[in-house]
């Protein structure tokens, strides 16, 4: 799913119209449709700081949005700086062996 389908999904779902959403994030109305649409330009990208006060007022998950936003979350970003050599073979696994990865780790219940 893609960042601005995400936002407009949890908007709907919240029952907040976009003039709202915009007044509650102290944006334009037309920023918050650009960000929903995927319209907008490199510069005009969502900050964290505005993607965690979106999270907050559409009561999201704030990692989901991060990582929608291609922004890595902090405390994944500071897991990967102790460990970046894991994370590297970890990007290059295959689906079957992240999956297997991801089952042990369900079975261990983290």
């Amino acid at each position: 799913m893609r960042f601005g389908n995400r936002v407009r999904q949890l908007r709907t779902a919240c029952g907040i119209r976009q003039a709202d959403l915009a007044e509650a994030m102290d944006v334009s109305v037309s920023y918050i449709s650009k960000v929903e649409n995927g319209k907008l330009h490199f510069g005009d990208y969502p900050s964290e700081k505005f993607i965690h006060k979106l999270a907050e007022v559409l009561k999201a998950d704030e990692d989901e949005l991060l990582l929608l936003a291609d922004k890595v979350p902090v405390a994944i970003r500071k897991r990967i700086r102790q460990r970046p050599e894991l994370f590297r073979k970890l990007a290059k696994l295959d689906r079957k062996a992240l999956d297997a990865i991801e089952s042990s780790l369900d079975a261990a219940k983290l």
